[in-house]
């Protein structure tokens, strides 16, 4: 069965760090490129981050560069968003998605694999 599983989320305080990871089983990570999403309630979904197959190339949302670094380590088939500063504005559910090409317009049609999300939730 193909799966992406996200885990990491959890309860941190403002200014906090977390590090969410997806992982993939029935299928090789590293032939897709993958993007982060998350949805607050109420709100749209928005695209957070990406990186390509290879990892060379990666992309933020304006609302998140300079806090949040994704990576991947395809051996492990996982591909990491390390969460720094973070703010009660980030609070939402975080998804990962495989898309089968790189792009930076996060249009959620282009993905191909979605995980169940994970919970972040930022408050003191």
């Amino acid at each position: 069965q193909l799966q992406l599983v996200e885990s990491g989320g959890g309860l941190v305080q403002p200014g906090g760090s977390l590090r969410l990871s997806c992982a993939a089983s029935g299928f090789t990570l590293g032939y897709y490129s993958i993007g982060w999403f998350r949805q607050a309630p109420g709100k749209e979904r928005e695209g957070v981050s990406c990186i390509n197959r290879s990892g060379g190339s990666t992309n933020y949302a304006d609302s998140v560069k300079g806090r949040f670094t994704i990576s991947r380590d395809n051996a492990k088939n996982t591909v990491y968003l390390q969460m720094n500063s973070l703010k009660p504005e980030d609070t939402a559910s975080y998804y990962c998605a495989a898309a089968t090409y790189y792009s930076t317009n996060y249009d959620p049609r282009a993905y191909n694999y979605w995980g169940q999300g994970t919970q972040v939730t930022v408050s003191s």
